[in-house]
């Protein structure tokens, strides 16, 4: 089996979770700090050595379209992002339609007790969980 990564790509911070080696559950790996939101050489990077480090050969990058299926400026970045991912990785890389990924996150930590103060700090890696198991699902659904 292969290894998967998921991203959820924001302005500011870039979720990451990866699959586990069998491609059934999404775990959450780490939330990337982006300094400027035009600046990612730093992010990459760091996506790059993730890569290494878990043996990914696909990334599913979240695709936040708007309610009403249109593309939006954020769309568009993730889709100038997934070029350089591809040029960066040399991996595939999927969009994933991402919509409702952060409310649902939200949600969850809201409903496991997680402060306020400390939902920020995790909401983007627990999206990038839902983007990549919602991804995943498809994938065995699809199998059966």
């Amino acid at each position: 089996m292969i290894r998967i990564m998921g991203l959820d790509f924001g302005s500011k911070t870039v979720g990451v979770a990866v699959s586990d080696p069998l491609g059934i559950t999404a775990q959450g790996v780490e939330t990337i700090t982006r300094p400027q939101e035009n600046k990612l050489r730093r992010t990459l990077a760091r996506i790059e050595e993730l890569v290494k480090e878990y043996g990914v050969e696909e990334i599913v990058l979240g695709y936040p379209k708007n309610m009403n299926n249109t593309l939006g400026e954020r769309a568009l970045k993730s889709e100038e992002f997934k070029k350089q991912l591809e040029a960066r990785t040399n991996l595939p890389v999927v969009l994933w339609d991402e919509r409702l990924t952060t409310v649902a996150a939200q949600r969850a930590l809201m409903e496991g007790g997680v402060r306020r103060e400390n939902r920020k700090d995790t909401v983007d890696m627990l999206a990038a969980v839902l983007i990549l198991q919602g991804y995943l699902d498809c994938r065995s659904y699809k199998k059966l």
